[in-house]
């Protein structure tokens, strides 16, 4: 794999462990309604010690290019969760999680750990797509007093309406693989054939009307 970017040899791994699966023939339904060849679920890496510290590794040296003076690294619950504590843990930095919303019984909390106002914060998510539910936790980081310096994902589907979101958050988003990446390892390990590219390719233009 030494000749092959980051984005390919990400991408290979979860093809290999089948964290991503491909079934253009046989979509999945996401909760929003989508019909969907791809389904990925990246909590599958945790169960691969070698494919879960490559993992680790590359988001912590994403962090420290992209944003070095990251005082605090926090996780989106529940899937960031992991993720999260993994890099914190190979960067030595403090560590809590965020909650979608605060907790409706204790202590009522949102954000569990400990945070100090103006901390800089890196945000780790396990996939974007559209960016919704992962721009809400840098919304509770900021009321909370936090700078957010940004956010490392570990795949991204690169829906164009990610990229206005995370522009419009003022949001630098770091990804370790994307949609492109992926179709191209898919290939080129016989996933799928040329034939199924230009299915899986119209897809990702439009998700919404795909597979009607």
């Amino acid at each position: 794999m030494n000749s092959l970017t980051i984005q390919q040899v990400v991408a290979r791994h979860l093809l290999t462990v089948q964290a991503v699966r491909l079934q253009p023939g046989s979509p999945f339904t996401w909760s929003s309604g989508w019909k969907s060849p791809i389904y990925c679920d990246n909590r599958v890496t945790l169960a691969f010690p070698e494919v879960r510290t490559f993992i680790k590794q590359a988001l912590a040296d994403a962090i420290r290019q992209q944003f070095p003076t990251a005082d605090v690294i926090a996780g989106v619950a529940t899937a960031g969760i992991p993720q999260g504590a993994l890099v914190a843990d190979a960067l030595g930095l403090p560590y809590c999680y965020v909650r979608p919303e605060p907790k409706a019984h204790g202590m009522g909390k949102q954000i569990e750990g400990r945070l100090e106002t103006g901390q800089r914060v890196v945000v780790i998510e396990d996939l974007i797509s559209t960016g919704g539910s992962s721009l809400k936790v840098v919304d509770a980081l900021r009321t909370a007093g936090a700078e957010v310096l940004g956010m490392a994902a570990i795949f991204t589907y690169g829906f164009p309406v990610a990229a206005q979101n995370f522009e419009a958050k003022n949001v630098p988003l770091v990804c370790l693989s994307d949609y492109d990446a992926l179709l191209t390892e898919a290939q080129a390990l016989d996933y799928i054939s040329a034939d199924t590219m230009e299915s899986l390719a119209a897809w990702r233009q439009n998700p919404a009307e795909w597979g009607k």
